[in-house]
């Protein structure tokens, strides 16, 4: 049996969700614009935060900075159809497109929400069993910490090191470092 992030991530085509004038570049290992100065990940550091994030089959799910959707229909092929995803994006174009290459591809437990004035992360649904932030932040963001559940875990780039914060059963936190990352910045409102 093969290894899940790999299989998922060989499914779900990265071109699907850029902009016509960089699709042709999909198969490159490096962060592709895709517009109101965002990109879509490279995708040796999108398998890595799906590595440290264990998502599992069946879990909800948050992803925060959803840009182009790809790495909310990434989530969706790891939780399947009995999981559920959360994707929030503040720039109302990306979330328009990233909604329109999840229904062509119909995954219908995956949706992306507009982002919110002053919310980070999307409460309302909350408890979430993992939250994959995709953009950097310059300090631990509690208010996604808080919408973690029981043994959920959190990986998020703080200030250039990828971060991984684990939640216990009493709501303590384990935090661990893994690597030096480049992402744009979370957006503040």
């Amino acid at each position: 049996m093969g290894d899940r992030v790999s299989e998922v991530m060989g499914q779900v085509r990265r071109e699907d969700f850029l902009p016509d004038d960089q699709k042709r570049f999909a198969a490159v290992d490096g962060p592709l614009p895709i517009g109101w100065g965002q990109t879509s990940s490279q995708p040796r550091t999108v398998e890595a935060m799906l590595r440290l994030l264990d998502v599992r089959s069946g879990m909800r799910v948050l992803d925060v900075g959803a840009g182009s959707g790809w790495t909310t229909a990434l989530l969706a092929g790891l939780v399947g159809p009995e999981g559920e995803v959360v994707g929030v994006e503040v720039v109302p174009q990306l979330r328009t497109r990233a909604v329109a290459a999840l229904a062509a591809l119909g995954l219908v437990h995956a949706r992306v929400e507009l982002a919110e004035r002053g919310v980070l992360g999307w409460p309302s649904d909350a408890p979430y069993d993992r939250v994959l932030v995709s953009a950097q932040a310059r300090s631990l963001p509690t208010p996604l910490v808080d919408q973690l559940g029981e043994r959920g875990v959190m990986v998020v780039p703080v200030r250039g090191r990828m971060t991984r914060v684990v939640r216990d059963e009493e709501g303590s936190t384990a935090v661990s470092e893994h690597g030096g990352y480049r992402f744009v910045p979370l957006l503040d409102w």
